[in-house]
Parts: C-alpha cells; structure tokens; sequence
C-alpha cells in the first residue's frame, strides 16, 4: 500500500504515466482489496495535490519559467489559468477525470489562488471517480476482466508505452 501511496504522488506531481497502468491490475489480482487500493491511490494523489497547489502558490512567480515547461508548457498553463478564471471548479474535476495530468490543474490553481477547499473537493470528487469507478468496474466485470487482462497485458502495455513515446515527442517537438 504504501508503493501504491507513493507511485500515486509521483503520477500526480511528475510522472505523465497514469497509475490506472498498476492499479487495474492490482485490483484484478487482488479483488478482496480493490476499495481499499482505490482509496490509497486517492489518498497519494490528494497529497500530492496539496503539495502541488502549495507549490504553484508559493513558486510559480519565482520559478515559473523552469516549473511550466516541466508541466506541459505555457499555452497549456495560458488556456487552463482562462479556465479556471472562468469556471475553476469544472475545469479542475475535469481535468481530474481525464488522463490529462493534473499539474497544471496544481499549478494553476494555487498561482491563481484559487480556493483550496474547492480545489480539494474538486480533485476528491474527479480522482474519486477515477479510482472507485475502476473498482466498481472490477467488481462487476470480476474473473472476466482477471482474464481479459492476462491474455491483453502485454499488448496493451506496448499500446501504453507507444503513446508515451507519442506524447513525450509531441511534448518536444513543441
């Protein structure tokens, strides 16, 4: 639980890599666990989030320049600051429910001074559904998901790793 807490913080702070990859599988091993292995994910992902908003309030004027590009780059920090001046609360679950990582959403948020118990309801409520919809997903789809997953695993880890090739090309080539 703990690896999980951890690799849960690090997918919300610094890695683009969603940890639905090491999550699904390891609800699907371990059915018994999987509300218990949603709620970890959801607990890493929320102190990270914390950490993340601390951060983009506190150096974002210092160290934006070196911060922004690290976290997607300036027009994508540029449009969702519009967002969040527009309608902060949506823009934030949504980019919580989606696979889009969720720095820019910390970052924005904090710099903005957006408020943080709204941010905190806002990433509880996208990354919630993120993680306990996987485990209700789980827990429906049950030994047929168990083996669906050992006989795709290996494509679908390739598919994985080739749309992070994609995207860390596309994120250069900007």
């Amino acid at each position: 639980m703990v690896v999980l807490f951890v690799a849960s913080m690090l997918e919300t702070l610094l890695v683009p890599i969603p940890i639905e990859l090491i999550l699904i599988p390891w609800m699907m091993t371990h059915p018994a666990a999987k509300w218990r292995l949603a709620a970890v994910a959801l607990a890493g992902n929320l102190s990270a989030a914390l950490l993340g908003y601390a951060l983009g309030g506190l150096a974002i004027a210092q160290w934006g320049d070196t911060l922004i590009p690290l976290f997607g780059g300036q027009a994508a920090y540029d449009a969702f600051a519009q967002r969040v001046s527009e309608d902060g609360f949506q823009a934030i679950v949504a980019v919580g429910i989606t696979p889009v990582p969720f720095q820019i959403a910390m970052l924005v948020a904090g710099a903005s001074d957006y408020p943080l118990p709204l941010f905190l309801l806002a990433a509880l409520l996208a990354r919630g559904v993120r993680y306990f919809g996987l485990a209700v997903l789980v827990a429906v789809a049950g030994e047929r998901a168990t083996r669906l997953w050992k006989r795709h695993a290996r494509p679908v880890g390739a598919f994985g790793l080739v749309a992070f090739a994609v995207w860390g090309y596309w994120q250069i080539a900007q």
